[in-house]
């Protein structure tokens, strides 16, 4: 059986199986010729019905990528300010380890 899948009723469900999303070359560009069959022409527009179904799929593969971008240079931000934070602590704690000699000393 040599029939090709349909949107409604695909040839099958696994995506390793299924045709590439390429362009066609073998396809003229501009008005129809002579060598474009009706079987060529259901063929291609079986590949495009398929492309058009699949791009939601990429949209939402490339807004995730865009959502994990955005949460990885939030976590960035948090560590930059958690690190100055500790700094000013720690900067705090060593003019009060100063101060606190500097009493003993003059005592």
């Amino acid at each position: 059986m040599n029939a090709t899948g349909t949107i409604d009723r695909p040839l099958t469900h696994d995506p390793q199986k299924q045709a590439p999303m390429t362009s066609s070359t073998h396809e003229p560009m501009g008005s129809a010729t002579s060598d474009v069959t009706t079987l060529g022409a259901h063929a291609s527009r079986q590949n495009r019905n398929r492309e058009m179904q699949l791009i939601p799929e990429a949209l939402a593969r490339a807004h995730m990528h865009e959502r994990l971008h955005e949460a990885e240079q939030q976590r960035a931000g948090a560590r930059l300010l958690a690190a100055r934070r500790m700094q000013r602590r720690a900067e705090r704690a060593s003019l009060r380890a100063r101060r606190a000699l500097a009493m003993a000393v003059m005592q």
